[in-house]
């Protein structure tokens, strides 16, 4: 069982860094369409980039719930935290890489996203290995966690707050 779930969780990997790497392009290969802005990098933010990770772990928690779900009830948890794990390395790595050499390496930005997709699967995978976080209101909270995350992804795309983890590092503007 544990090595059908360690595939499991390299395909979420997987699918995070693949999918996360499309939506990239998303937003411009729809023509600029407002609707692929909300789940698409509408910019070179940090935040835009925090997103491209969270979409393909929010979208691939369904089809890993349909399968696994019943087998591990403490999927929501897990995954809430997993995604939650990815989301804070980005911006961590990010400023810690840029800070430290002072500058900023297309490499480097594709080498953390694609470290933040395992990371996400691997937390993922060590909360449902040991059956952790599985009380009811744990899984209610990382639902909650989920669906709190996704409208922020949407509503900040359109209302980003006027800080750096928002600023557009191409055109210094901020979302739409």
């Amino acid at each position: 069982m544990e090595k059908r779930l360690f595939w499991w969780e390299v395909g979420t990997a997987v699918i995070a860094a693949v999918g996360g790497s499309l939506l990239h392009f998303f937003y411009d290969w729809s023509g600029q369409s407002a609707l692929a802005g909300a789940f698409s990098a509408v910019n070179e933010s940090v935040w835009e980039h925090m997103k491209l990770l969270f979409v393909p772990l929010f979208v691939e928690f369904f089809l890993h719930s349909h399968f696994l779900g019943r087998i591990y009830p403490n999927l929501p948890a897990a995954r809430a935290l997993g995604t939650v794990a990815g989301l804070v390395w980005i911006p961590m790595g990010f400023y810690t890489y840029t800070g430290i050499f002072g500058v900023h390496a297309l490499w480097a930005d594709i080498l953390l996203f694609w470290s933040a997709a395992a990371l996400a699967a691997a937390v993922e995978f060590h909360i449902l290995r040991r059956s952790r976080f599985s009380a009811l209101w744990q899984q209610v909270a990382g639902l909650l966690a989920l669906w709190a995350l996704a409208f922020l992804f949407v509503w900040c795309t359109f209302r980003p707050p006027h800080l750096n983890l928002w600023r557009d590092s191409v055109t210094g503007g901020f979302g739409l």
